[in-house]
């Protein structure tokens, strides 16, 4: 899911594109799904993310450029996707293909949603704007989900390589200390 602008990160690059350690993020989250079990990379682009849809050398579908949720709605809507899909957002440069594919091993069936707690968040210094109560408990979506047919399942994980979502560029920092 790379059709961001990335409006938060004060910066004229597109979002996806936005370099941490020198290396756009979209790049890092298509090497780690080209070294996990993924067989299949397709890239939602949108109107906000033309340089990226240019830049990729992955098969490219456009949406709407409304937000991730609206995007991805779009792009199963007219079945340019298929259920289950994999989704992974832009914005995550610690992502690599073993947390990829624990990801993968954690989905049973229907849909599964990554959660990490938002304090875990707290602690490395990232932003955690899309809080919510699970079961007791303030937790943080990742930007990793495997969209099914039925309801979702939810995995908690304290895994940084799914907890640092850059939106900031105090997250780039923060991304940037554990690369």
């Amino acid at each position: 899911m790379c059709g961001g602008r990335g409006t938060r990160l004060d910066t004229e690059v597109e979002k996806p594109l936005f370099r941490v350690d020198d290396v756009p993020m979209v790049d890092r989250v298509v090497g780690a799904l080209e070294d996990s079990a993924v067989e299949r990379i397709i890239a939602a682009t949108s109107p906000k993310t033309p340089d990226t849809r240019a830049h990729l050398d992955v098969h490219c579908i456009e949406t709407p450029g409304e937000g991730y949720v609206a995007d991805l709605d779009a792009a199963l809507a007219d079945g340019r996707l298929s259920r289950p899909v994999l989704t992974v957002a832009a914005d995550l440069p610690l992502l690599d293909g073993e947390i990829v594919d624990r990801v993968l091993a954690e989905h049973s069936d229907g849909s599964l949603t990554v959660l990490v707690p938002a304090a875990l968040k707290r602690s490395l210094g990232v932003s955690d704007h899309t809080t919510f109560e699970s079961e007791a408990r303030e937790v943080a979506p990742t930007g990793v989900n495997v969209v099914g047919s039925v309801t979702d399942d939810d995995w908690l994980t304290r895994d940084r390589r799914v907890a640092v979502n850059v939106n900031t560029l105090a997250d780039a920092r923060v991304a940037e200390q554990w690369l």
